[in-house]
């Protein structure tokens, strides 16, 4: 956002008046038309706090303004100029039954300190309905680092979402959050994970053509089968070695032998339930030395040497544990870390958490929005690790991207889940994968 404001064809004061307006906006909708209270800060997003009194004030609504000083900034001392009422000091304000946070947005860098803090929290703690400017207060806009925010109910983004708005914990101190566009373009290659569009199979398609997966099991076959009967719901022709034959009739169960030379496979999974002895450096190698895409998750990800993916199509499936045994601590946010992840490993890397992130080499990255909280069960990562490699399997030729191959999975994933609703098990998600792709036809 600062260097779509420096590219901007429209002035700052201009910015500042439509972003005074959207909140204005957001109190006047909400707020049913109960008192409000503003909070500015010393800087822009103070004067943002001023514009919007301003307009607030021209629809009749009754509101006030508490500050912790005098305006900083060129552009917040001319939005003082524009509100005629009075600004109380902070700690000498009255709370109202509406609160706008317009102190610091995404200016803060430090833990709030001051006079007036515990003040701000009484004002907060009294108040029914909590607007934020940007983001509440206390939040560290590209990191997520938390220095002492409280909740808002509803944050206002202007211009453009902030890795805060989406990065978990931070990420729930935001209540619901609105995008208010200001009129500029805003470029980033970071985005949230849209529901992607698949193409429903046509006359000329045949199992093969929708993808064929093939899964390697293990020390522990249910983590496989799981994998499996996720890609069972979205590729015609999923194929298992090294299990015990349970599982759908339409699964196939092949000697790994017969699977390493089978030229159709369009994606190879192996890691769920894979175990960790000598045997399984065994599968792993053999594994890497075929010419086909990969999707590594679990037990495959412990053993893996990334130089072993140079030149290969991969897809990692990390847990923050496995992240770190494979990279290390990486600094940032996952947004950075997994960025930072998939440059050195030459693969996309889904690294899954509260916030999935979806990142490749290339920079592009992708925030999965809050997943369902009841997905943290044991299993559901070898679902998405199912999905991942029938969504791999799927593309063929010069358009193939895994990038949105892992995207595709990442959404499913989460959409399934919602669907599944509380208490499930991994072994739910596969039933409610189908009205998951529904929604994307």
């Amino acid at each position: 956002m600062r260097a779509a404001e420096e590219a901007a064809d429209v002035s700052l004061a201009v910015l500042m008046e439509r972003a005074g307006a959207a909140l204005a906006d957001a109190v006047w909708r909400y707020g049913g038309g109960a008192r409000a209270l503003i909070l500015c800060g010393p800087g822009n997003n103070g004067g943002d706090g001023y514009v919007a009194a301003r307009m607030l004030k021209a629809r009749g609504v009754d509101v006030s303004v508490a500050a912790t000083g005098e305006p900083r900034t060129k552009l917040a001392q001319d939005a003082r100029k524009g509100w005629t009422g009075r600004v109380a000091r902070l700690w000498e304000a009255q709370s109202a039954p509406v609160l706008v946070d317009a102190l610091f947005g995404t200016g803060l860098r430090a833990r709030l300190e001051g006079d007036w803090v515990s003040s701000y929290w009484e004002l907060y703690e009294h108040a029914r309905f909590r607007i934020a400017a940007d983001l509440p207060s206390g939040i560290e806009a590209d990191t997520g680092c938390h220095f002492g925010a409280a909740h808002a109910d509803l944050t206002i983004a202007l211009g453009a979402l902030k890795p805060a708005h989406l990065l978990e914990p931070v990420g729930n101190f935001c209540g619901h959050v609105e995008l208010a566009h200001l009129g500029i373009p805003a470029w980033s290659d970071t985005h949230t994970l849209d529901r992607p569009a698949l193409r429903a199979p046509g006359p000329e398609d045949h199992k093969y053509t929708r993808g064929y997966v093939a899964v390697v099991g293990g020390q522990m076959a249910g983590a496989a089968m799981l994998a499996a009967k996720a890609a069972m719901r979205l590729a015609g022709y999923v194929a298992i070695s090294g299990a015990r034959r349970v599982g759908p009739d339409a699964l196939v169960h092949k000697r790994w032998e017969d699977v390493a030379a089978d030229k159709r496979v369009g994606a190879l999974l192996i890691g769920p339930g894979l175990g960790r002895d000598e045997a399984v450096s065994c599968k792993l190698d053999a594994a890497l030395a075929l010419d086909v895409p990969l999707v590594l998750d679990a037990d495959a990800l412990v053993s893996l040497d990334l130089e072993t993916l140079k030149g290969k199509t991969a897809i990692l499936t990390p847990h923050a544990g496995e992240f770190a045994t494979l990279f290390g601590d990486l600094p940032g946010s996952p947004i950075d870390r997994a960025r930072e992840a998939a440059t050195r490993s030459g693969a996309i890397v889904i690294l899954k958490g509260a916030n999935t992130v979806v990142a490749e080499p290339g920079g592009r990255v992708r925030v999965a929005r809050t997943a369902p909280s009841w997905l943290a069960s044991a299993g559901t990562g070898d679902v998405l690790a199912g999905l991942a490699a029938a969504a791999l399997s799927m593309q063929r030729g010069a358009a193939a991207d895994p990038f949105e191959a892992a995207c595709t999975a990442v959404w499913l994933h989460g959409e399934a889940a919602r669907r599944a609703g509380p208490a499930l098990i991994a072994d739910d998600l596969p039933d409610h994968i189908p009205d998951a792709i529904s929604a994307c036809l």
